[in-house]
């Protein structure tokens, strides 16, 4: 078959090596391995390090070395700072991702032993779960003889295969709050094939057939991602998984994450076509891939028309998950398509179609966002409430709502836009006493004159026009908040009451935060913003720390756009 097939963003890639250890496992030349993938066009470069085991868990060629040592652990310590040097130097060449392969020990001292090993490599893209080595600490992936000598204590083929995936189901159970992607889900067949049985995948009721479909089941249930690896291609087994398995898990709309799982610097990229081919062959048209555990959605054939298509859904995907906690954020939301974007319809299981516009809603546990390459349409551009025409610069909105704030007057929808001339325009619309309304204004004109140019209150003022972008959000669960996306935000949920939104508009004015851009919008007792905002990360993160109770929801995004 032959097809235009992409070069894939991998997720299990090439492995990092251990440095001084006296058995190497990956390659520890990995500035070299950038340069040679940027040579190539590559688009990223993905790579993956091994947590380290107990000491027990050792391969005969780690045992014979008679050197007691847990593998890989100063190397394990130096890699999250090494890939960082790496993405300082070639950010503008290539995308460098990162993860980590946790070595399944077991749910008792080994799972926290796993826990403790993920925290030293923080900010890592993704974190891949895979069985290697069985319970008695044998592992399925070393020599032949350590295969036959699990085999021999396992009794059979079947119970071997049995016991393996147990061993994975009992993995997911214990790590699916760390892990994104299940691990060569075959990977005994290095060694032993499945009962002749198992290959009729779909018709048998096989033990090892039964057992594998309900850890599919598992799998997607939990939303998780499967790696779909070529390193058993050069191990002469065949890709893992095998073609009945990955059949069945696009029937269960399980992702694929694509990787070649190398060792050695010239299996950098290999197999690729063969990866891709094997993959529509089974029925996908698309892939994931990480960015700090993120899910992105990528095609597996060329086409130039897709990229911008794809970008607003890897984006969508990433501003509705970043609303999650760390630990939520790898779920492959739903989605809702219209206009341009319905040609994913058939590409994403029970997806649904939209009005007639360049939108899509991307929506999962009760919480939505609309994204749209067109300005939304508004209502009157002539309502009731206030106008503002100010200076732009940090603290000059919350002067105008600390004063409302004040006279106990609650603003219920806001629409804010830096001009790009060092002036801002507010509309904002509120509920209270208009001699009150009236007497905050007042005050602010007369303590903040050199900052409001105008100030105007009434029944029928003219709404500064939404400013231009080239992706809009157009609502959040439902509510409208039309809003240019900018590269850092903040999206929230909060009291829908007098004062609330000053908090946070105060946290941000007093370390310097400008607000360019603000939506305001409310259902019933809840109140709903967006803010396009500029300055340092870090310091906007500190400021949003602690906002109180008032705030459900906080989320403070900094997008790659």
């Amino acid at each position: 078959m032959k097809t235009d097939f992409v070069i894939p963003w991998e997720t299990h890639g090439i492995h990092v090596g251990t440095d001084n250890d006296h058995v190497k496992h990956g390659v520890d030349d990995i500035e070299r391995i950038t340069e040679i993938a940027i040579s190539r066009n590559y688009p990223a470069v993905s790579f993956v390090i091994h947590t380290p085991r107990l000491t027990r868990y050792r391969y005969i060629a780690e045992s014979d070395t008679e050197i007691k040592f847990i593998r890989g652990y100063a190397a394990y310590n130096s890699y999250a700072g090494k890939i960082q040097q790496l993405k300082e130097k070639y950010s503008n060449q290539i995308n460098i991702r990162f993860g980590i392969e946790l070595e399944w020990l077991g749910s008792g001292l080994g799972m926290q032993w796993n826990r403790s090993s993920i925290l030293q490599v923080p900010d890592a893209d993704f974190i891949i779960g895979s069985v290697h080595f069985s319970r008695e600490a044998i592992p399925y992936d070393g020599s032949r003889e350590e295969a036959e000598k699990l085999l021999k204590l396992r009794g059979s083929i079947e119970e071997y295969w049995i016991s393996y995936i147990n061993e994975v189901a009992e993995m997911i159970d214990s790590s699916r709050n760390m892990i994104q992607v299940v691990g060569h889900i075959d990977l005994p067949k290095l060694y032993f094939m499945p009962p002749e049985d198992f290959f009729n995948f779909d018709s048998t009721q096989h033990p090892v057939a039964r057992r594998m479909k309900l850890l599919l089941e598992m799998i997607s249930d939990f939303n998780l991602a499967l790696d779909l690896n070529l390193a058993g291609i050069q191990k002469k087994c065949g890709i893992y998984p095998s073609m009945q398995i990955l059949k069945h898990a696009r029937k269960l709309n399980i992702p694929i994450a694509i990787g070649t799982d190398c060792h050695h610097i010239d299996n950098l990229g290999s197999n690729y076509g063969e990866g891709i081919v094997f993959a529509l062959d089974a029925g996908y048209t698309q892939y994931v891939s990480f960015s700090k555990l993120i899910p992105e959605k990528r095609p597996l054939c060329n086409d130039k028309s897709d990229i911008k298509a794809y970008s607003v859904l890897n984006l969508g995907i990433e501003m509705l998950n970043r609303r999650f906690i760390k630990e939520d954020r790898k779920g492959i939301p739903q989605f809702s398509f219209g206009g341009m974007f319905r040609k994913f319809i058939p590409d994403h299981i029970g997806s649904a179609e939209m009005d007639e516009s360049d939108s899509m809603r991307i929506r999962r546990n009760g919480k939505s966002l609309t994204l749209s390459l067109l300005p939304p349409e508004t209502s009157s551009s002539y309502a009731w409430g206030i106008y503002s025409w100010h200076l732009d610069k940090p603290g000059i909105l919350s002067i105008l709502f600390n004063s409302l704030a004040s006279e106990e007057i609650n603003v219920e929808t806001a629409f804010l836009n830096s001009n790009g001339d060092g002036t801002a325009t507010a509309f904002l619309s509120v509920s209270g006493e208009e001699s009150r309304i009236k007497d905050a204004i007042d005050f602010v004109q007369g303590s903040s004159k050199d900052m409001f140019f105008t100030i105007q209150f009434g029944h029928h003022l003219q709404k500064p026009p939404l400013k231009k972008g080239n992706i809009y959000l157009r609502e959040m669960d439902g509510v409208e908040l039309p809003i240019v996306v900018s590269r850092q935000m903040i999206l929230t949920v909060h009291d829908n009451t007098a004062g609330v939104l000053l908090i946070l508009l105060s946290a941000l004015a007093s370390r310097g935060i400008n607000v360019i851009d603000l939506q305001l919008g409310e259902r019933g007792r809840k109140g709903y913003s967006a803010l396009g905002i500029e300055g340092d990360e870090r310091i906007v993160s500190e400021a949003i720390r602690h906002l109180g109770p008032s705030y459900y929801e906080i989320s403070h995004l900094t997008l790659n756009i």
